[in-house]
Order: structure tokens, then sequence, then C-alpha cells
């Protein structure tokens, strides 16, 4: 009775991903717990373009599922489930069978049978496999699709819907007895002998689409990673998050299919992340791409090309786009994701993005991006900031704020939850909503596009988006800074500002994305570095997005609590750029002791409790994605900050301002093409060499 009642008001959750072992080759990832069996529960499965091909994949020998033992990634893409099979009536405990599963994401797996006994064995095989070709959006709301039935042909198994098919088949090895039904299908070796040191092995390959396919979506790449990996010596912790960073990264490269020239460059950009959002994200693969420019300027090349051919050209309310508003996201289809949410296909409903693609052009230029690049995209950028221009023209305050229509994302910058705004009394503030690093994005693009400009001779406008732009500097200290007495710092800035200029109290972490961008006074970065600082928001182990020290602070909360890995980097970048060398410092500690506990493969974010001796590791946030994409570019993003690197193109001057008690040396960042090699030693002093012909190494304090 009670089990009904309870049952009857339940709604679907979620799926936890905390103990899910992944393995990415975008846009195919493959999931499954730490045995290696898919058995249709939560995420598990084979993947492509946001499709689910498989979600039961369960080996059994002799009718009973094998002991798993242990599981080893063999790179991004790749990962090894080992398991034994053992016989009651053996007089040994030790085993004698071992099995192993390799999978590879976007291709299959190899199952393996060894015998390292001394007795023969004979051994029934069975493999049950089933699917329900579900979208991505979903599974991730934790809706349940029913079972499809299941075509058995010679060696293989098949499924097909009207939005998707799939198929598992052996491709080499014994063939298989196979049969299907409504409930799945399955494939059988009735008698499998192996004597003493042999081995029994079959490799299936797993294939699928959506129906029909999707047009101009991303494709997987055909080309190497446009980086240059770099080699770092130093602190063993940022040597493994930059290392596994990297390869996580080419992990979830993307390509543009529709690039303007076959013998052109291929166009690729990070997805944001595995397992929810493995596609085309304008705010997160940009920063992404920022955060790799000492790399290289060919990614950054990539994700503004993808952007800029998806541009928003019209006015489209169920979209949200408007003349030169850049995408939020691209999904195959349009879709449902829950709590009222319904997505376009093409949804560009961030507010952040805009401004973001032209800072993104302004650095990849003085980072070296060629000039015909920057002259082809420099329209963009230009359409791109008269956006930001007019929507900040709506109201008569001159802020950047974000009006969603019913059904799309109630808020439209990186804290993009539900309840992501609140202010010090724990209440949820609704937007419209001018946040205050939108305003900082907002002037930093002013500011550079001005630059680019001047530099092409277009000053008029360049004169005017400077006029623009120190208006609303002037606008944001009259608006966002809120005093206070209870606090590391005399005042600290307001999350956002509602209509009427009333400030959203409570701090929160957004305002140390405001310290790289040049809109704050004077004083504002010492003011932001005592609150980063502080223990109620720098949790130990990174930056909270909220204080703990105000209602409605949930160390579990999406937004309200957490620590988010790019955020941290992001705050650190800004603290080491405005000389807070100390505050830097232990947010780096921090970040990189968590990194120690997650083997280098940062999560999207993780729990925000306190680090002490109660607790002493992080704690998992148990949805975050994993491998995600500006989480896996942190730690170039670290290792660029502590060296204090800055370009400067039109003076052709690389500007250097390392942080003291981080020696180290890194071979293999790129300038103008060039590579560089950066040594630090324990003062701080820095010597470079391989500049490119021309430049010149400035050292400030």
């Amino acid at each position: 009775m009670f089990e009904s009642v309870e049952a009857s008001s339940q709604r679907a959750l979620q799926p936890l991903l905390h103990d899910v072992v992944f393995c990415v080759a975008a846009p195919a990832f493959a999931a499954s717990s730490r045995d290696g069996q898919l058995r249709g529960i939560r995420a598990e499965g084979f993947y492509d373009h946001d499709r689910r091909l498989l979600h039961t994949l369960c080996l059994l020998l002799d009718e009973r599922e094998p002991e798993p033992i242990g599981v080893q990634p063999l790179g991004p893409h790749q990962v090894r489930f080992t398991a034994v099979h053992r016989y009651p009536r053996d007089r040994t405990d030790d085993p004698t069978l071992i099995v192993e599963r390799i999978r590879t994401a976007g291709s299959g797996e190899t199952i393996s049978l060894r015998n390292i006994g001394t007795a023969e064995r004979r051994l029934h095989v069975q493999l049950a496999a089933a699917s329900d070709l579900a979208d991505i959006a979903d599974v991730k709301r934790g809706h349940s699709r029913p079972v499809l039935r299941c075509a058995a042909a010679r060696a293989s198994l098949a499924w097909r819907s009207p939005s998707g098919r799939a198929r598992i088949t052996v491709v080499t090895g014994p063939r298989p007895e196979t049969s299907g039904g409504p409930e799945g299908g399955t494939m059988t070796w009735p008698l499998v002998v192996l004597r003493p040191g042999e081995s029994w092995q079959v490799e299936l390959a797993v294939t699928g689409r959506a129906v029909p396919t999707p047009p101009g979506h991303p494709v997987a790449p055909t080309t190497p990673a446009p980086w240059n990996d770099p080699v770092v010596a130093g602190d063993r912790r940022l040597m493994g998050l930059v290392r596994r960073g990297l390869g996580d990264l080419r992990a979830l490269r993307l390509a543009d299919p529709q690039r303007t020239a076959d013998t052109g460059p291929e166009d690729q950009f990070i997805a944001a992340g595995c397992p929810w959002y493995l596609t085309l994200f304008g705010r997160d693969s940009i920063w992404s791409a920022r955060m790799m420019l000492p790399l290289g300027t060919d990614l950054a090349r990539g994700t503004l090309w993808a952007l800029a051919r998806r541009q928003g050209r019209v006015h489209d309310h169920y979209r949200e786009e408007a003349p030169g508003r850049i995408l939020h996201e691209l999904r195959p289809a349009e879709a449902q994701h829950g709590h009222g949410l319904f997505l376009p296909a093409y949804y560009y409903g961030s507010v952040d993005a805009t401004p973001l693609f032209v800072t993104l052009l302004v650095e990849a230029w003085h980072w070296g991006l060629s000039d015909e690049d920057v002259t082809a995209l420099l329209p963009h950028a230009q359409r791109a900031m008269d956006w930001v221009l007019k929507s900040s023209s709506r109201d008569e305050d001159g802020l950047l704020r974000y009006y969603p229509r019913a059904g799309g994302l109630r808020h439209q910058s990186w804290k993009d939850s539900d309840d992501a705004v609140r202010d010090a009394e724990g209440r949820h503030i609704e937007p419209p909503l001018a946040l205050c690093e939108v305003q900082g994005y907002a002037y930093e693009a002013a500011v550079g596009l001005a630059s680019l400009l001047n530099s092409r001779g277009q000053r008029e406008a360049a004169q005017g988006l400077l006029a623009w732009a120190d208006s609303l500097r002037k606008r944001f200290a009259d608006s966002f800074w809120i005093p206070t007495r209870n606090g590391p710092a005399s005042r600290y800035v307001a999350i956002a500002v509602g209509q009427g200029l009333t400030p959203v109290s409570g701090p929160a972490s957004n305002m140390g994305q405001l310290l790289s961008t040049g809109i704050l006074d004077p004083d504002g970065p010492g003011d932001i570095a005592a609150w980063l600082a502080d223990d109620k928001l720098n949790s130990g182990w990174g930056l909270r997005s909220r204080s703990a020290a105000v209602p409605g602070f949930n160390p579990l909360s999406y937004h309200g609590g957490s620590v988010w890995t790019h955020d941290t980097a992001i705050a650190i970048q800004g603290l080491c750029a405005t000389g807070r060398h100390e505050e830097a410092s232990r947010l780096v500690d921090g970040l990189l002791d968590a990194a120690t506990y997650f083997s280098y493969r940062m999560p999207e974010l993780y729990a925000g409790d306190a680090r002490t001796e109660d607790s002493p590791a992080p704690l998992a946030y148990p949805a975050a994605c994993r491998p995600q994409g500006w989480s896996a570019a942190s730690g170039v993003a670290v290792l660029s900050a502590l060296l204090g690197l800055k370009p400067d193109v039109t003076s052709r001057t690389l500007h250097v301002r390392p942080v003291p008690q981080w020696p180290m040396t890194v071979r293999g960042l790129v300038l103008a093409g060039q590579r560089l090699t950066v040594e630090v030693d324990r003062e701080g002093e820095a010597r470079v060499s391989g500049l490119p012909q021309g430049w010149r190494v400035s050292h400030y304090s």
C-alpha cells in the first residue's frame, strides 16, 4: 500500500555517474559499471551522436557472470576489464581462467578467455544484448524507453526504430549461434574447449546511427589534434594534470563537416563533456580553446569557424536566435530535457557565448592566428559585438541582460541551473538579470575588438567601442559592489543585478572571473582576491561556486556550493594576472591536490565540502561529466597562469610574470607558429628562448 503510493509520486531521476567507467572518442562513447557489464541500467551503453546504440551487453560463462578483479584505462578511448571465472570443485583457490574485455569507444570490444590452469576447460559462453535506441536527453532525465525487438542474422544482432538503428557483429573469431526477439538478442557459443595455456577470442563491432543522419552535425576528426604537446618539468601534480587533460581533450575533439574547402585544414573544436554534452557548446568550446592558446592557435581557429558558420542570422523566438548571436548548443534533434525544458537542435539561449567569441578571436590574434583568418573572421566578431551593444541597450541602465523564453533555459550564463542565482537569504532570483561576469566579458570583448579594429585602420569604430566600454565600466562600479562588515574585505561583487539595479546579495565565485577582464576599479582585484582566499569560498580543494556562509549553500548543489574545475582555473588566471600570487598559489595547491584523488581526470565539478582532517579527500559530484572539455583544458590554463604569459601582437612583445615558488621548465609552447621554451627558477626569474623573429620579452611585476 505505502510502496505503491510512494512509487506513484516519484519522478524519474538523473542517473549518477561517479562510479561509471567511460571511454570516449567523440562523438562516440561507452559507459559501464566497473565490472564491464552493460545491464541496461542508468547511463550504461554504447553511444554515438547522442544515440544509445546498446544498453545491454552482458557476458555469461556457464550461466554465471565472471567475477571482476580490475579495470585499467588504456587511453581515453579504450579500457580493459579483467575478471576471473572460478570452479567450486577445483582444489586450488587460485583463479585458473582469466576473462578480458577491451572496450573501444566508437568501435566495439574484444572478449578474450585464457586458461592459465592445468586442467582442460569446457565453457558455455553467452552474450545477452539489448537496445532502446534512446536519445541522450531521455537517458539524462532518467526516462526509460521500451526495449526494441532484436533481429538475428548470421553472426550479428540488429535493432531499428524510427529514430535510429544499431547492430552488433562478430568481426573475427568463432561464429556464434544467434537468436532475437522482443526482449533482445543473444549470441551463444555452446562449447568452447580450452586446454591449459590456450586462449579464445572474439572481436565485436558495435555500429549504428540516427535516422536520418543530422545534416551538418559534427563528426569524428580525421587529422591529428590541432595543438602542440608541451614537455613540462616541475610540480608532478601539475605535470599529471596537463598530461591527462591533453589526452582527454584528444578524445573530446570533434570536426565541423561544413568547412569551406576540402583542401583546407580541418576545423576542430572541443565538445563540452561526456556523457551529456558531447557536442558543440558555444561557451564551453570557446573557453576550452582560450585555455589552450599557449599550445597553438589552430584549435581556436577551428572553434571560431565552427561557431561563425552557425552565427545567428534572423530573429527566431523558439531558438532564441538573433542576428550576430553565437550558438549555445547544437544537437542532432530537438529534445525534451526534463523540468519543462524543451530545446531545439540549434539553440542560442546563452548571454555569454557571444562576447566570449569576440575575445577568443582577439586573444588568438595576439597568440599568432594567421592574418588571413583574422581578416575573414573579423566581420563575424563585429556582428557578435553588434548583438552585445544592441542587447545592452534594451534597458536604460545599459547592462547586458538575458530575457529567456518560456520553455528555454531560465539562466543563460555558465551557472545555468534553475536555482543558480540566489541571494544571501537563499531565495531564488528570477530573470531578467545582468550577471557580473557577463559585464566583464562584454567589457573585455569591446576593448579587445577596439584594439583589433585600430590595427586594421578602423579608428572611428574602435573609438566608439572604447567609449561604450568606459561607460559600461562606470555603470558596473555604480551597480555591482555591495558593502559589508562581515567578510575578508569591506565589499564584494554581486552575482547579478536585476531590473531597477537591485543587486543580488551573497558572495559567489562569479566575481573571480572578473579579474582578467579589465572592468574592475584599481582596488577591485585586491578586494576580490581576499574573498577568493577566504575559507568560505576556498574549500581547500578549489573555489566554491557559492559561499558556505550564506543560507542555501549546499556542497552537492550543481551551482550552489560545489567546486567547478574551470571556474577555479579562471580565478587562478585572474589572480596571477593581477599579481595576487599568494591567493593564486592557495587555489592552485588545492586544485592540484584534488586532481590526485581524481587520477588527474578532473570532473566537471565536485563537492564543495571543506578540506579538514575529517575530510581528507574531495567527494565526487555524482552526476558530473567526466571527461569534460574546460576541466581537461584547465591544466594548461593553470600552467600558463603560473608562467604569467601574455602576448601583445601590436608591439611584438611577450609579457612574462611568473609566480614565485613555482619553478618549472616548459618546452613546446607556441607563439606565432614558433615553439618556445620558458624556464622559471625558485625566485620567479624567467628565461624565454625560441621567440619568433621580431618579438621581444618584457618582464613585469
